[in-house]
């Protein structure tokens, strides 16, 4: 039971974790500190590590930084990575996109591959989200994007302008927050743009509603190396929907989409024609993709999942080794 990121998490957590005993140690690299702090409480403990890999930092921060300052940081979370990643006992990779990066600096090693998925939520909500009951295409497109707004999503540099282009026929629905709405929110009022809504995060009820009355739902990633790594877990989401995906991929996420998820029109990242003609390429239609929803339950991923995890704990192995050998006996 560790304490919520915060400014002493830190502390708080090596305090937490001081007069406890176990197995293993699972720990998770949204932030890499997150990962290297589960990292040094398992050496601590002397147990087991299980890491589950959601972003590449040391990619990231050559991308997003100034060329000089990205190459400094990258030569301080390096070691700091290579170290955490040696630790560990195994290593989760929640991209495929991720193998070659992990291959090349880490030779030798396996990595399973748990993606993110599609919740319960939206899998039992599927059936309510139904095709529209209006016979023709409606004169105005509702668009939808979910999501977080940051410098990874690059909403500022592709949506005041397409939304310009659109403005006779599409009308925008932003739902999220992050480091680059207030940019955003700036180039949509330099661009004189009226077609955009943007609201804060919503509860996933509410989004189911939201995504119920869109027509078109719409992702999109900035144009940096970095990303094109990535699987965002809004893939998983919005195929659950049923309805059509208008998206801004490149790289493994763009293969991704474009080979399992039907209905799915994608462009370059940031290419303002491009996603004009990606969405000319639409079809307006109820799109069922039970197959892709099956296959990437998250409970049956979770599952598959725990069982990795409980591999590494020696309780667990040595229970069910003895669990076996009695069946045998």
């Amino acid at each position: 039971n560790l304490p919520r990121l915060h400014d002493k998490l830190i502390g708080a957590s090596l305090k937490a974790t001081r007069n406890q005993q176990y197995d293993l140690v699972f720990a998770t690299s949204s932030r890499l500190m997150t990962a290297s702090l589960g990292a040094f409480i398992a050496q601590r403990k002397g147990c087991g590590l299980y890491l589950d890999i959601r972003d590449i930092l040391v990619d990231t921060l050559r991308d997003l930084l100034p060329a000089r300052w990205g190459k400094f940081a990258a030569s301080i979370f390096s070691p700091i990575e290579r170290w955490t990643i040696n630790r560990a006992t195994r290593v989760n990779l929640i991209s495929p996109g991720f193998l070659p990066y992990f291959n090349t600096r880490y030779p030798g090693r396996k990595f399973t591959l748990y993606t993110n998925g599609v919740d319960d939520l939206f899998i039992n909500q599927n059936s309510a989200i139904q095709p529209s009951t209006h016979g023709s295409v409606p004169k105005r497109l509702k668009v939808v994007y979910a999501g977080n707004i940051g410098s990874g999503q690059g909403l500022h540099q592709i949506l005041p302008e397409l939304a310009k282009r659109l403005a006779e026929k599409v009308d925008f629905h932003l739902i999220g927050a992050g480091s680059a709405l207030k940019e955003l929110k700036l180039a949509l009022t330099q661009a004189e743009v009226d077609n955009v809504t943007i609201s804060p995060p919503m509860k996933r009820e509410d989004l189911l509603r939201v995504y119920r009355h869109a027509d078109v739902l719409f992702l999109h990633l900035n144009n940096l190396k970095a990303f094109r790594r990535v699987l965002p877990s809004k893939i998983f989401e919005y195929a659950a929907t049923n309805k059509p995906i208008w998206g801004g991929l490149s790289g493994y996420a763009g293969r991704f989409a474009k080979k399992r998820i039907k209905n799915t029109a994608l462009f370059s990242p940031c290419d303002l024609e491009g996603a004009v003609k990606a969405f000319d390429q639409l079809q307006l239609q109820h799109t069922p993709r039970l197959d892709f929803v099956q296959q990437f339950s998250r409970n049956n991923i979770k599952k598959e999942m725990a069982k990795d995890i409980l591999q590494i704990s020696p309780k667990y192995t040595a229970r069910m080794t003895d669990h076996k050998y009695k069946i045998l006996n």
